[in-house]
């Protein structure tokens, strides 16, 4: 992959020391196999420490609180955006923790558009608005956090990233 850096500069960016360089953000369903995987072998590769949900959770834990401290503890966050994304809860937790520690503790977010088209994500248009309105309909009572996910989706796709259909 062209865009995976040296260790190096994953050393040389940050003044304080985290315990990942990375932080991968994806839907499993979509791209664990075929893309995350191999981003994430290339990342290693190039001795870059990098979470990833399925190899750093600890056996007991919770998922929810573990991977909240794994993006704290990171130093850049690789978001695959991919088709259904938007329909998993998580997911969009986990991005709407990711825009805070962006703008708190300046991790640099770096959004990858897996096969679908920036300015759908942008503007939650196709499968990103569907998962929308399901989300809406099932929390009305707490439709405080669908406006938080659709914010922290807009600000992510407004970064510059990837586009895969491109290659």
């Amino acid at each position: 992959m062209a865009f995976i850096p040296s260790s190096s500069s994953f050393s040389s960016s940050s003044s304080h020391r985290c315990k990942y360089d990375v932080f991968l953000s994806f839907r499993g369903e979509d791209t664990r196999t075929k893309f995350t995987d191999h981003l994430y072998s290339a990342l290693k590769q190039k001795g870059i420490s990098t979470f990833r949900d399925n190899e750093k959770l600890k056996r007991g834990t919770f998922i929810s609180l573990e991977l909240l401290k794994a993006i704290e503890e990171s130093r850049f966050a690789v978001v695959i955006l991919s088709k259904d994304y938007a329909s998993s809860r998580w997911c969009l937790t986990e991005l709407t923790k990711i825009v805070e520690c962006m703008e708190k503790t300046q991790l640099v977010v770096l959004p990858v558009f897996h096969y679908v088209d920036p300015s759908h994500v942008r503007n939650q248009r196709g499968t990103f608005a569907e998962a929308f309105a399901l989300h809406e309909e099932c929390l009305k009572d707490n439709i405080g956090s669908v406006q938080l996910w659709k914010a922290a989706l807009a600000k992510v796709a407004d970064l510059a990233g990837w586009d895969l259909k491109d290659r």
